[in-house]
């Protein structure tokens, strides 16, 4: 029905007879000659009608915004001065020879080009959300993303194997989202939190090569990066070790941003789990930001202040500064707001020093803290940051965890800042990072026990599986995550595939025999018939097109995403079912207060 996409018109089909079909983007009455900015996918493009084709005309003076059209016309210059240099079509018009309305339009509750629309509105009219340019600029993006990274696993000798949605469910770290079983009196599905289990039986099955581009659910609180249903660019391989496998999809990720976006991501730096604590405490440090930790913990073991020296002495206590190039700028709001915004991570407060003149000494810092800090220690600060005059230094003093949780966002909230890139705090570039060697287990105080680090068939480093009875904490996986931006971008290991180390490390997670049998017992019976070395990793396409396209959530770049409640308001999902459907599930509904 048509000849051409109307963003693909340009000055190549000059005099030309074009058909194009679309939705009427804008409509203007100029003295007589009516313009329509004709939209699909691909662009705009302006339509003229000249009152010279008078039924032609009549149908223009009735089109309103969204309105389907047909359009045939002749490709013409635009009259000099009227260029659009944002457009391709921006060189040339098309004069209307035949108008055609395929459907008229109710009045939309908005205009596409409103900029300050509520998230709320945006999704409860997704459809017409989804016409806007830059929403259907981020979809043809994930499109195209996605073609890429078929192409480079196909290259590659991978092949597409699509895993079970209604399988069972098994401990995986997040909540299942169970299916009822209608034949199956009370028993239920889970639907996966990822093909994790399966892509590995499928290692087993010979299918040395295996990806699959497909939809997870977890059933968890949700926030920007997170949905309870997401995609996942899943891949495992066999008879590769841990550096091939990173080597193998680090070349998919340059080939999918070269490709997709005509970006070379450059220099691909390897930091263990250890040193981006030690420096950014994050295990996904956002390489962007030009500040880093400094270690103070030995240096505060003997100081009278109790805030610092507690912590100091704690078994995994830590103290740590960081230093804010140009911070003595900040006022004392600036200072109170950062204060409050590091209890949201469980901080007590923010220790800080103003360095307004070094060779002054101590008369040249500013902070109520000083008094209470020794000399050894003052100059220790001083030196081991590298402070200069107009500096600021922040501390942060707690267990480990709150200490590298709260100053490690306060480090990405001040970079990110307009006081940071005002100050050079933050490079504008793309922030590649490998992060390696995690540990396979931590510890939970509250239950007294070890949980696996990322999941309980994770291979441990050669020569720490001894430690898994001796030292968990000390076991070191060949774990690995792919960072870009401060985001994880994907993650995975090598897997277990030796029934003894399997065994240490479910009597290191104090999961019994009986129980690892009930929960996992098809995997390991498989691993049992000469299963391969293997291992992979799963990117979140969501994550990774989120990043490409600089939106601030993934729901700008899901179709049909859910809210932070998880609920679609295009469909009013979820929603009530009736009683028939509940009983033919053996389903009782409790009352919801009487359950309370």
């Amino acid at each position: 029905m048509r000849t051409t996409y109307c963003g693909f018109v340009s000055e190549t089909l000059m005099e030309q007879t074009v058909t194009l079909m679309g939705w009427a983007h804008r409509r203007r009455d100029h003295g007589g000659v009516i313009f329509i900015d004709l939209r699909d996918r691909e662009g705009l493009v302006q339509i003229v009608c000249d009152p010279d084709r008078a039924e032609m005309f009549k149908t223009a003076e009735g089109v309103r915004n969204e309105f389907c059209l047909k359009v045939v016309g002749k490709v013409r210059a635009r009259p000099a001065g009227t260029e659009n240099a944002n457009l391709v079509s921006g060189k040339i018009e098309v004069l209307c020879h035949e108008l055609e309305v395929l459907n008229p339009s109710v009045t939309p509750p908005f205009q596409l080009d409103d900029e300050n629309l509520s998230e709320t509105v945006r999704l409860t009219h997704r459809v017409l959300d989804l016409r806007r340019p830059a929403m259907q600029k981020n979809l043809m993006l994930r499109y195209r993303v996605a073609m890429e990274v078929r192409r480079y696993l196909d290259e590659h000798g991978f092949v597409d194997i699509e895993t079970p949605m209604l399988t069972k469910s098994t401990p995986e770290g997040a909540r299942d989202y169970l299916v009822p079983s209608r034949v199956h009196d009370g028993q239920f599905f889970a639907l996966p939190q990822s093909p994790q289990l399966f892509k590995q039986l499928l290692m087993v099955s010979g299918f040395d090569r295996y990806y699959q581009i497909t939809k997870c659910f977890r059933d968890e609180d949700l926030r920007a990066d997170r949905q309870p249903e997401f995609t996942q660019i899943d891949i495992e391989t066999s008879f590769l070790n841990e550096q091939e496998i990173r080597d193998m999809f680090e070349g998919m990720i340059r080939h999918v941003f070269r490709n997709a976006m005509n970006v070379d991501l450059g220099e691909y730096p390897v930091m263990t789990y250890a040193d981006a604590m030690f420096r950014f405490g994050s295990d996904k440090p956002d390489l962007r930001v030009k500040m880093e930790f400094t270690e103070l913990t030995e240096v505060m073991k003997d100081v009278d202040f109790k805030v610092f020296s507690g912590p100091a002495n704690a078994v995994g206590g830590r103290v740590v500064a960081l230093r804010v190039p140009g911070g003595a700028e900040l006022s004392r709001g600036d200072i109170d707001g950062h204060t409050e915004f590091v209890k949201i991570y469980g901080a007590k407060g923010l220790a800080w020093i103003k360095v307004n003149d070094l060779a002054s000494g101590r008369d040249g810092l500013q902070s109520p803290i000083v008094k209470n800090i020794h000399d050894t220690a003052l100059k220790a600060i001083l030196e081991r940051t590298g402070a200069q005059n107009g500096d600021l230094i922040y501390f942060g003093a707690d267990k480990a965890k709150v200490v590298n949780d709260a100053i490690g966002a306060l480090r990405l909230k001040i970079g990110h800042s307009e006081f940071g890139r005002g100050k050079g705090l933050f490079e504008e570039r793309w922030a590649p990072l490998w992060v390696v060697d995690f540990p396979m287990f931590e510890h939970d105080e509250d239950e007294n026990r070890w949980n696996a680090v990322h999941h309980p068939f994770t291979a441990p480093k050669d020569g720490h599986e001894d430690y898994m009875d001796t030292d968990p904490g000390r076991c070191v996986a060949k774990a690995y995550d792919m960072v870009l931006n401060g985001w994880e971008l994907g993650g995975g290991s090598v897997r277990i595939h030796r029934a003894e180390v399997q065994s240490k490390v479910f009597k290191a997670l104090n999961i019994s025999a009986e129980d690892a049998q009930v929960k996992f017992g098809f995997l390991l019976d498989a691993l049992q018939y000469g299963a391969p070395p293997h291992g992979g990793l799963a990117f979140g396409l969501d994550r990774l097109v989120t990043l490409m396209t600089g939106a601030e959530s993934i729901r700008d770049v899901i179709a049909f995403p859910k809210t932070q409640r998880a609920q679609c308001l295009l469909t009013g999902a979820p929603s009530n079912v009736d009683e028939k459907q509940l009983r033919e599930l053996h389903i009782r509904l409790r009352n919801a207060q009487a359950a309370a």
